[in-house]
C-alpha cells in the first residue's frame, strides 16, 4: 500500500546516507533525490499538503531525510580517521553530478526556511572545494534571465529573440495577450513567475557570493524593466478576466504578489552585498561603490511603479543616509534629485507613502544635517543595520514568541536533532534570542555558550 511504499523510501533514503562512494555508484538514489528536489512542493504548495496526519508526517520525514543525505554528500570529512581530501571530495562531487547550479537553487529553496546558516555553509564548502561552480554559475545566469524574456513574449510584450530594449514588430499585436491567452496558459506562467522568483531569492540569499555573477550580467536592470513591463500587464489580466472558480483568481493574485515581493527583495540583496555591504565593512575605494549604488538608483527613477513598491519595502532614504554618513564627499545636489524623484514617482503612480516613513524620512533629513559635520563612530553600521528587514535584539532581551510560533520554533530544531529534550532547547532559544537557525548551528558545531552547555540535553518541558 501507499504507507509501506513511503516507509520503504524513508528506510532507502536513510540507509544511503553513508560515504559518499555509495552515493557516485547508487544511481537510483540519485534519481531519488534529484526527483524529490523538481517535484517535492514549494513554500506556497504547503497548503496543498496531504489532509492526514499520517501521511503529511511521512511527508516531513522524507523532507529531513533528502536534506540531510546532502548535508552529507556535501561533507568531505566523516571524522578524523575517515575523509577525502579537499582536491579529491571537489573533483567527485563535480564529475559524477553530485550538485550542479539547478540542485543548489531548489535547496536553498525547498530548505532555506530554518537552515539558512547550515545551507550557506554547504554550499560555500562545496564551491570552496570545487571553483568550477563558479564558471557553471556564471553559465547559468543568462539561462535564468531569459525567464523574464519568455513571460513578456508569451504575453505579447516583447518579440521572440528580442531584447528589452528593442522596438516591437508591426505584427506582434496578434500573439496572445495575458487578456487572450487560455486560463491555463495564464495559470503557467504565473506558477512559473512565482517559483523563479522565490527560487532565485533563495539562493541569493542563502549565497550571497552569488550576487556578483548576478550583477556583472545587469540582472537588476533586466528584473526592473520586467517588473514595470511584465506584472501590471499580469494584474491587470487577473483583475479582469473572468473566473468561475473565484478561489484561483485568489490563489493567481497572492502568488503573482509574492513574486513581487521576491523580486523587491533581490533588488535589495543584489544591492546590499555589492554596493552596500563593502561600505559598511569600510573596504578600498568606498567612493566607488557609492557611486555604483547612485547610479542603480538613478537607473531605477523611470521605472516608477517598481520604484515606488521598493521605496515602500526598503526606504531609498536610508541608503542615501548612510552614504552621506559613510562617504561624506557625497554630492548633496544628486542625492536631493535622488529623494525628490522618488517622491515624484509615487506621485506620478497615484499612491501616498505610508504615514509612518514620511515621519521616518523626516526625521533622516533632519539627522542627516548633523551628519554633514561628521558621522559618530557606527553611525554607518547602526544605519545600514536600521535598513535590514529584520530586528536585531540585544542579548537577554524579551521576546514576545508564543502559542504557535514558540512550538514551530521548537518543531524546526526538533526535525534535525530530535534527541534533544524540549525543556533544553526552550533554554537555547532564550538564550540565542529565539533564533532557531544560531541554536542549529551551535550545536552541531558544539560551541553553545557555557550557561547552556552544562545544561543536561534531555531535560523535558
Amino acid at each position: 500500500g501507499p504507507g509501506s511504499s513511503l516507509d520503504s523510501l524513508v528506510t532507502h533514503v536513510q540507509e544511503m546516507v553513508l560515504m559518499l562512494e555509495n552515493v557516485v555508484f547508487d544511481e537510483s538514489l540519485q534519481r531519488c533525490l534529484d526527483s524529490y528536489l523538481r517535484h517535492a512542493p514549494r513554500g506556497l504548495d504547503l497548503s496543498t499538503l496531504p489532509s492526514s496526519p499520517a501521511v503529511a508526517d511521512m511527508q516531513r520525514s522524507i523532507h529531513k531525510a533528502v536534506f540531510l543525505t546532502f548535508l552529507r554528500m556535501a561533507t568531505h570529512k566523516e571524522s578524523k580517521e575517515h575523509f577525502f581530501t579537499p582536491a579529491v571530495f571537489g573533483e567527485i562531487i563535480y564529475e559524477n553530478f553530485l550538485f550542479d547550479i539547478p540542485k543548489l537553487l531548489d535547496l536553498c529553496v525547498l530548505f532555506g526556511k530554518g537552515n539558512g546558516q547550515l545551507l550557506h555553509k554547504m554550499i560555500e564548502n562545496i564551491f570552496t572545494q570545487q571553483p568550477s561552480y563558479y564558471n557553471d554559475l556564471d553559465e547559468t545566469v543568462p539561462t535564468v534571465l531569459q525567464v523574464f524574456d519568455t513571460i513578456l513574449e508569451k504575453c505579447g510584450l516583447q518579440c521572440e529573440g528580442a531584447t528589452a530594449a528593442e522596438p516591437m514588430k508591426l505584427n506582434a499585436h496578434k500573439k496572445p495577450t495575458a487578456m487572450t491567452m487560455s486560463q491555463q496558459e495564464l495559470l503557467d506562467i504565473i506558477l512559473y513567475l512565482c517559483d523563479s522568483t522565490t527560487t532565485i531569492n533563495a539562493f541569493l540569499d542563502i549565497f550571497p557570493a552569488a550576487c556578483s555573477s548576478f550583477q556583472s550580467h545587469g540582472f537588476l536592470s533586466s528584473l526592473t524593466s520586467f517588473y514595470e513591463t511584465g506584472v501590471p500587464d499580469l494584474e491587470k489580466a487577473i483583475r479582469k478576466r473572468n473566473f468561475d472558480d473565484k478561489s484561483l483568481q485568489e490563489d493567481l493574485w497572492k502568488r503573482l504578489s509574492h513574486s513581487c515581493r521576491k523580486m523587491v527583495e533581490t533588488v535589495h540583496l543584489l544591492l546590499h552585498h555589492t554596493c552596500l555591504q563593502p561600505i559598511l565593512e569600510g573596504r578600498e575605494n568606498m567612493q566607488t561603490f557609492a557611486e555604483e549604488l547612485l547610479q542603480y538608483f538613478t537607473s531605477f527613477l523611470p521605472e516608477k511603479r517598481f520604484l515606488t513598491d521598493y521605496d515602500e519595502q526598503f526606504p531609498v532614504a536610508d541608503d542615501i543616509s548612510l552614504l552621506q554618513q559613510a562617504v561624506p564627499i557625497i554630492d548633496e545636489t544628486r542625492t536631493s534629485y535622488l529623494l525628490q524623484g522618488v517622491e515624484s514617482a509615487w506621485d506620478s503612480v497615484g499612491r501616498r507613502k505610508p504615514q509612518s516613513q514620511i515621519q521616518t524620512s523626516q526625521a533622516q533629513a533632519s539627522a542627516s544635517l548633523s551628519a554633514n559635520q561628521g558621522p559618530a563612530p557606527g553611525a554607518a553600521a547602526s544605519s545600514l543595520a536600521g535598513s535590514k528587514p529584520q530586528e536585531v535584539r540585544e542579548p537577554g532581551a524579551m521576546c514576545p514568541v508564543i502559542g504557535a510560533e514558540l512550538e514551530s520554533l521548537l518543531s524546526c530544531i526538533r526535525d534535525l536533532l530530535p534527541d534533544l529534550g524540549e525543556g533544553f532547547l526552550l533554554e537555547c532559544l532564550k538564550e540565542y534570542n529565539y533564533n532557531s537557525e544560531l541554536v542549529i548551528n551551535d550545536i552541531l558545531e558544539d560551541r553553545l555558550a557555557p550557561s547552556l552547555a552544562k545544561l543536561d540535553r534531555t531535560m523535558p518541558r
